[in-house]
C-alpha cells in the first residue's frame, strides 16, 4: 500500500532486496513477472502508471515508466510465450470501464 516492492527467496522471511517508495508512495495494484525474459518484472500503481524493472540493467530503479492516460487500470496481466524466443511480450490491461487494453512490450524487454 506504500508502494514498496520486496523481493524474497522462498527459503527466508527476510528479503534479498527492497525498493521503498518504488512508485512515488502510490500503492502497488499488480506486479507480475515477465513470461519471457528473466530479470523483468512490471508494477502498476494505483494511479495508472507501470514501470518496467530489468533488475540486469538497474537494479536500484526502473528502467521505464510509461502512464496510461484517460482511464484508471484496475489490473493488469503479461500474455507470451516462455518456450518460444520471437521475443513477443503483451501486457492486457483492464480498465475501469471494463475495456480490455492490449499492448505490446518492446523486444528489448521481451526476448529471452
Amino acid at each position: 500500500s506504500d508502494g514498496s516492492i520486496r523481493l524474497h527467496q522462498m527459503t527466508s522471511e527476510y528479503p534479498l532486496m527492497q525498493w521503498n517508495d518504488s512508485t512515488n508512495g502510490q500503492p502497488v495494484i499488480a506486479l507480475q513477472w515477465a513470461l519471457t525474459r528473466p530479470a523483468v518484472f512490471f508494477v502498476l500503481d494505483a494511479s495508472s502508471n507501470i514501470y518496467i524493472w530489468d533488475l540486469l540493467e538497474n537494479d536500484l530503479l526502473p528502467v521505464a515508466k510509461q502512464t496510461i492516460p484517460s482511464e484508471n487500470v484496475v489490473t493488469m496481466t503479461l500474455l507470451g510465450e516462455p518456450e518460444k524466443t520471437n521475443g513477443l511480450l503483451g501486457i492486457a490491461l483492464a480498465k475501469e470501464s471494463g475495456q480490455i487494453d492490449v499492448q505490446y512490450v518492446k523486444k528489448k524487454w521481451a526476448l529471452p
